[in-house]
């Protein structure tokens, strides 16, 4: 794989308070360049949400109503994290869910592509029992040293997610392979789907 050969990139994570739909309570913004996730250029965001997390979010999280008091509100930061994402790529683990919350938090933001490490893992290593983020974790053993903060926070999940993603991309050649095996039908950046030839 050549990793210079890829589009600007983002991997995301962002973690709610437990309600449906979530408001957002943290988001993180991890830029992947030649290959490394570059944490000097990364955002990380912490946000107050409308309604109280819940104790179960809270719970998996760590982040209470207590820790978020005097954090700012979305409409205070949503035009820094709609400006670092632009229109670059982004990636996450169940792609789908990180996608439609950061939508529904960013109406005017339409990302590249999106590529699903939950989908890639499942055509990259085939026949496994699990493909939750843990699961591949202990899977591959990405090197994790460096992960800011812990497990279920967004800054910490979004660079293990990226090392899966590096580790994963090595198994393809090119860029568009790896599309091809990670963007889901129907999300942004998903291959044509080939057409039948017809005798007109």
């Amino acid at each position: 794989m050549n990793f210079s050969s890829w589009p600007p990139l983002f991997v995301v994570d962002v973690e709610g308070n437990g309600g449906n739909p979530p408001d957002l309570v943290e988001v993180a913004a991890l830029p992947v360049r030649a290959g490394q996730p570059d944490t000097s250029t990364a955002g990380a965001w912490l946000t107050k949400p409308r309604r109280p997390v819940t104790p179960f979010a809270a719970g998996i999280h760590g982040l209470t109503n207590e820790h978020l008091a005097d954090q700012p509100s979305w409409e205070e930061i949503a035009d820094q994290v709609h400006t670092l994402l632009g229109t670059s790529w982004i990636c996450a683990h169940h792609a789908h869910v990180d996608y439609k919350v950061l939508s529904a938090h960013l109406p005017q933001w339409q990302p590249a592509g999106v590529l699903d490490t939950l989908r890639l893992a499942k055509t990259t290593y085939p026949g496994l029992a699990k493909y939750s983020l843990d699961a591949m974790i202990t899977h591959v053993q990405p090197e994790l040293s460096a992960a800011p903060a812990q497990r279920h926070r967004a800054t910490y999940d979004a660079y293990a997610t990226a090392q899966l993603l590096i580790a994963m991309a090595t198994h393809y050649r090119t860029w568009d392979q790896l599309v091809a095996a990670a963007v889901p039908p129907g999300l942004p950046g998903a291959p044509e789907p080939e057409q039948e030839p017809t005798l007109w």
